[in-house]
């Protein structure tokens, strides 16, 4: 493995921002601010070390999936961690600008101490492992996958005292980004009241099979990192709700009931392949047993990895794909549950079963949350707008994020046509 070692002169120049980026994408197609940085000057690409953090992502995926984290929790987990990776390479790169004053709360980031050798990239992944640690479930998880990758970068003949300090600037980082985390009014959320059932003609109740309680209905409370609030990009409302069969309501519930009795094979493959739903439930006779799978979240940071891969793209560069992505896949989290648990829109499944046909059933299972805006279409059509950003308008790539879960692989000739699909596919 190789590894780039830096040593900090007793001064370096100001970062400097290339270009910032204000990308806004209104109703189910989230509205952000997001930022990019890029180098002016070529930075040799050092494979090795962008693929220790790919590996780093992966490690945090697998975490996530196995303890069930719902599409919200896990892309709080990615973007906090990914700001930490990103903060903890930046000095070994001044030609990006640091997030400290560009995300909402957080302040001026520890610096390396002068005139010293730092492994940045070392840093980086055990700041992300670290942070990814605290945000996780399963620590003794984190902990393999994160004493695996210390111990890579510590066996690559690094000296001893460089590997010390590097591990324990990664520190720093990961502190001082989980002390942010800590103010972002979560903890606050674990303790607020659970979503209400009742009766009110058109508003959401829980599903089958599993008829579980609504998912985060306080998430909008949490700080974005970039938004002003959950709020800004408020979409318009929904179609009212109206059971009579001539009312524009019944005829979208209709065009679901008819396009679900006739899909073509193609039809379900491409649906089955975004399904991203964390915990699918099974029922045979009196058992019930769950599979886990990735969320839409994670689907698109492994897009994310795929791209920085394709395009050689060094460990700094991969960072910034991977802040970028993750931290407007949160907002966009945000920002969607605050209109799905605002109009509380009822799920077609019910309205289906009530006024329709009772024998009728989704070919996804319905998620246990409210119906508008599409989740899927907020986030792919948001994180898309970032990575075309980032990689360009026609890059050709194959998915395969879900090669994992047993659904093969996809090929798109841009983000924004994966995102399309993705839309289309609930």
């Amino acid at each position: 493995m190789t590894s780039s070692s830096t040593t900090l002169p007793a001064a370096t120049r100001r970062p400097a921002l290339r270009r910032g980026v204000a990308v806004a994408l209104v109703a189910g197609v989230l509205g952000a601010v997001v930022f990019g940085t890029r180098g002016r000057a070529a930075v040799r690409p050092r494979t090795s070390d962008a693929e220790m953090l790919d590996r780093a992502m992966r490690g945090l995926t697998a975490v996530i999936v196995y303890d069930i984290f719902s599409p919200p929790q896990a892309s709080r987990a990615y973007a906090y961690a990914s700001v930490a990776a990103y903060e903890a390479l930046r000095p070994g790169h001044p030609e990006y600008r640091s997030l400290a004053g560009q995300l909402n709360g957080l302040d001026t980031m520890p610096r390396p101490v002068a005139g010293v050798t730092y492994s940045f990239p070392l840093a980086g992944v055990h700041a992300f492992l670290t942070v990814g640690r605290q945000l996780t479930f399963s620590r003794a998880r984190m902990d393999s996958v994160r004493a695996a990758s210390d111990r890579e970068y510590r066996d690559s003949g690094m000296p001893s005292d460089v590997y010390a300090r590097s591990v324990a600037y990664g520190d720093t980082i990961a502190a001082r980004v989980l002390a942010w985390a800590g103010k972002d009014r979560y903890l606050e959320t674990r303790g607020a009241p659970k979503f209400t059932v009742n009766n009110t003609p058109g508003r959401w109740v829980p599903t089958p099979p599993a008829y579980m309680d609504a998912i985060e209905p306080n998430w909008p409370k949490l700080r974005p990192f970039v938004l002003d609030s959950a709020s800004e990009f408020r979409p318009a409302a929904p179609i009212t709700y109206d059971t009579a069969k001539a009312s524009a309501y019944m005829q979208q519930v209709r065009e679901v009931y008819d396009v679900g009795r006739g899909l073509t094979p193609e039809q379900k493959t491409l649906t089955a392949f975004w399904d991203c739903n964390p915990y699918v439930m099974h029922v045979q006779g009196h058992s019930m047993f769950a599979t886990k799978k990735i969320t839409p979240g994670g689907h698109w940071m492994e897009i994310a990895r795929t791209a920085s891969r394709r395009s050689n793209a060094d460990v700094m560069k991969t960072a910034d794909a991977y802040v970028r992505t993750a931290v407007t896949l949160a907002d966009a989290f945000i920002a969607n549950w605050d209109e799905k648990f605002r109009s509380n829109m009822v799920r077609p499944e019910t309205v289906i079963d009530q006024y329709v046909d009772p024998s009728w059933e989704p070919f996804l299972q319905t998620p246990p949350f409210p119906e508008y805006t599409s989740g899927h279409s907020v986030v792919s059509t948001a994180a898309a707008a970032v990575l075309t950003d980032e990689f360009g308008p026609k890059f050709a790539f194959v998915d395969s994020a879900e090669v994992s879960y047993g659904l093969g692989v996809r090929q798109f000739a841009s983000f924004d046509a994966a995102a399309r699909e993705a839309a289309i596919s609930r």
